[in-house]
């Protein structure tokens, strides 16, 4: 019960700082999306939260992406057959973001989970989605992840080769390009990380400017634990929490999309 608690405050304390930040930014606390990163957390975290209605959850790794969903899936399946359940906020269906780097040959395995794919970063990447998503109806929605710090390590094309790709993209029938996605350099101190996030919605704001993407290309998905104020005061719509809410990670666990 105590870890449970100790979530529920986390998960709301999460919130709050989102909303307040919101407002510095001149927006509306329903104007940010939370994604909650699960790969710190166990399946009975994600059923809390689930529990209190939210619904928006990220994974960066898709063989944990496969295993929680199914996982996820069974206990919905099972609450919906439990007459008369004392938790009312669960939602029917929840949706998971692909926000980590995706390989091109587990694509297949993704494309029936997510709802939005966060981390495309190459035109031979978008490709293999444009084959593999040719079996369902609806287009798969897309961000490009964009490499704003320059660092080699991080995954993302570079901002001047974001148009051209956006633009290939267009021509694809079975993808959607949505927005842009960035990961901001590690810092200690968030503040630093800010040139990183306007540099994204300087690129963002030009390519809507120049019509690619179309009028549903609306979507900034930046910041994180560390950041995640910092990147909604500079214009982000979605945020990628994880640590914030499920606690530090072990000491054997290196961050990727948190």
């Amino acid at each position: 019960m105590k870890d449970e608690a100790t979530l529920k405050k986390r998960y709301h304390a999460v919130q709050q700082r989102i909303a307040a930040a919101g407002v510095r930014s001149g927006r509306r606390r329903n104007d940010v999306l939370l994604t909650i990163v699960t790969k710190l957390a166990s399946i009975d975290q994600i059923r809390q939260l689930l529990e209190l209605g939210h619904m928006d959850f990220g994974e960066n790794r898709v063989q944990a992406l496969v295993q929680r969903a199914a996982q996820i899936d069974e206990f919905l399946q099972r609450h919906r057959q439990l007459s008369g359940s004392k938790v009312v906020n669960i939602p029917r269906k929840l949706r998971w973001h692909m926000v980590g780097h995706l390989q091109r040959n587990k694509v297949a395995k993704v494309l029936n989970l997510v709802r939005l794919i966060h981390s495309v970063d190459s035109l031979r990447l978008a490709e293999e989605i444009q084959t593999a998503a040719a079996r369902y109806e609806d287009p798969v929605e897309v961000l490009i992840q964009v490499n704003t710090t320059g660092e080699k390590n991080q995954f993302g094309v570079a901002p001047a080769a974001a148009v051209h790709l956006i633009e290939q993209i267009d021509t694809m029938m079975n993808l959607r390009p949505r927005g842009l996605m960035s990961i901001a350099r590690q810092v200690e101190d968030p503040e630093e990380a800010r040139p990183d996030f306007e540099r994204c919605v300087d690129l963002f704001e030009d390519i809507r400017r120049a019509g690619a993407g179309g009028e549903q290309f609306d979507i900034l998905s930046m910041g994180m634990s560390n950041d995640f104020e910092v990147a909604i005061e500079c214009g982000a719509n979605i945020v990628r929490i994880g640590s914030a809410i499920f606690g530090p990670p072990a000491p054997d666990v290196a961050e990727e999309a948190d």
